[in-house]
């Protein structure tokens, strides 16, 4: 047994932001050591040099505690399995494969690119199903081997993988898995440069940090006969292997960035919930076999297991995710909102930004069934920050008559005589100013809520000015009238 209890680590490479399909990743390896009450570790394979961007690891360690996937071993927190970066473990590497060597399971390769490329060449002439390295180099003598060591040549290490053998292990998710090992290629383990590829590292680390189950997505299945020789080769207990299936566009197509945004970064500005976001990457590929959608994040380590995980692709629906985002929303109450929104506020361009904590609760509350994100609080119902210095045609059209100026001074007067307003008080003035009249409520509400709010839809025409105040309400209403009567 590697472990007593589970291990499992979330490995990616520092090339950039945090894919959603590498938050799904992590988020369930997360959930299943919570579940199963086991360690969650970040790993930083940066190997590949040619690849590596500055500043990634940052953003990826961001993007993580950003969701709540606060791991328990990683680069900037340490463990007593590190470093916990790859590009610090080359030791580890060259000794692991010295060991290889030794053993016949691996060999040096002299090959020039020139003659690797001239034998894919060959090979894609013979339309073979894939370019494979012909092994020249394992026939080469121990003293040919010594001296292009000796005049420093440059060199791979390889794996040497028997013809005619058949690799089988068992994925928790696809249950047995069978490769051919002729369709397996004598893949490279350390490079010229002396680091190690993806297939040695990744094995060496897991076995050394005792990670005790592979959660990783469907690409890496065909990888997995090489990772499976080495495990043998080493003579080391492998761990169980779960490859999550494929994220897709609504085509059917491979999730990429030429259909939309795929980093979690672009989520996060586009001002998504990190618990919408989580809820709806946990339900790409998984549930819990019900039909609910709605989930906080302990609710999901309680329900998370494998065997829920489906082979077949995900589609990443976008109006889920907004739905989810508009129900997280909700869900919050106004008092978590509020620094959300006051947030928004110092962003915008507003030129007034030290509102009231007691005005921006009362602006949550009349329009929070009315959001899908905070930042419809600004975008939607405008009129709370400025007031408006447009009026929606459409309703001037519909709801403004040559009568209206008249009606609303009227109204206005009604309102100046009134201490202290509270919403009942607006709702009787109008009602008396409309019997008045003799004309329908709507003919006096529809002008008013235009009037005060440059719109025709928004929260109760009542809330509205209750939290606009009658000294606002009464302005804007003069200033309506004059504008829009020119």
């Amino acid at each position: 047994m590697i472990n007593d209890f589970p291990r499992v680590r979330f490995a990616p490479s520092p090339t950039g932001y945090l894919h959603v399909g590498g938050l799904r990743t992590a988020l369930y390896n997360y959930l299943f050591a919570k579940h199963n009450k086991g360690k969650f570790i970040l790993r930083i394979e940066d190997t590949d040099r040619n690849r590596y961007v500055e500043g990634a690891v940052e953003n990826l360690i961001a993007a993580l505690k950003w969701c709540g996937l606060e791991y328990d071993e990683g680069p900037d927190i340490g463990g007593s399995f590190g470093p916990y970066m790859q590009s610090q473990r080359l030791e580890f590497y060259a000794h692991h494969a010295k060991d290889l060597i030794e053993k016949g399971y691996g060999y040096y390769c002299f090959c020039t690119p020139e003659r690797l490329e001239t034998l894919r060449n060959e090979q894609q002439k013979q339309k073979l199903p894939q370019a494979k390295y012909d092994k020249h180099c394992l026939h080469l003598s121990k003293e040919e081997v010594e001296k292009n060591l000796a005049d420093g040549i440059a060199k791979v290490i390889r794996l040497n993988v028997e013809p005619n053998q058949k690799i089988i292990f068992d994925d928790i998710i696809r249950g047995r898995v069978e490769f051919d090992s002729n369709n397996v290629d004598d893949q490279v383990l350390i490079k010229s440069d002396g680091y190690p590829t993806y297939h040695l590292a990744n094995v060496v680390d897991d076995h050394l940090m005792k990670i005790t189950h592979v959660v990783r997505g469907e690409e890496w299945l065909s990888s997995t006969p090489k990772h499976i020789l080495l495990y043998d080769f080493f003579n080391w207990e492998k761990p169980e292997f779960a490859h999550l299936p494929l994220l897709l566009n609504p085509d059917r197509s491979k999730l990429s960035k030429r259909q939309g945004d795929v980093a979690v970064e672009d989520y996060r500005a586009k001002g998504y919930l990190k618990e919408a976001l989580v809820n709806f990457v946990a339900l790409l590929g998984w549930n819990a076999g019900d039909d609910k959608e709605f989930y906080y994040m302990n609710e999901l380590i309680e329900k998370f297991t494998l065997e829920r995980v489906n082979k077949a692709g995900a589609v990443f629906d976008l109006d889920k995710l907004n739905w989810l985002n508009a129900e997280h929303l909700r869900k919050k109450s106004d008092e978590e909102i509020l620094p959300v929104l006051k947030n928004e506020i110092q962003n915008s361009k507003l030129k007034i930004k030290n509102y009231e904590d007691e005005y921006l609760l009362k602006i949550i509350s009349a329009m929070k069934e009315r959001v899908s994100f905070v930042h419809e609080y600004l975008s939607k119902s405008p009129y709370f920050f400025e007031a408006p210095k447009e009026y929606e045609q459409s309703s001037i059209a519909k709801n403004w008559k040559e009568e209206t100026p008249g009606q609303l001074k009227k109204l206005s007067d009604a309102f100046e005589k009134l201490n202290n307003p509270v919403k009942e008080d607006y709702e009787n003035a109008l009602a008396n100013v409309a019997e008045e009249l003799k004309v329908g409520k709507g003919k006096l509400i529809h002008p008013l809520r235009l009037a005060v709010s440059g719109m025709s839809t928004g929260p109760g025409m009542f809330d509205l000015i209750v939290i606009l105040g009658k000294e606002e309400t009464q302005k804007r209403i003069l200033i309506a009238i004059e504008r829009i009567n020119h």
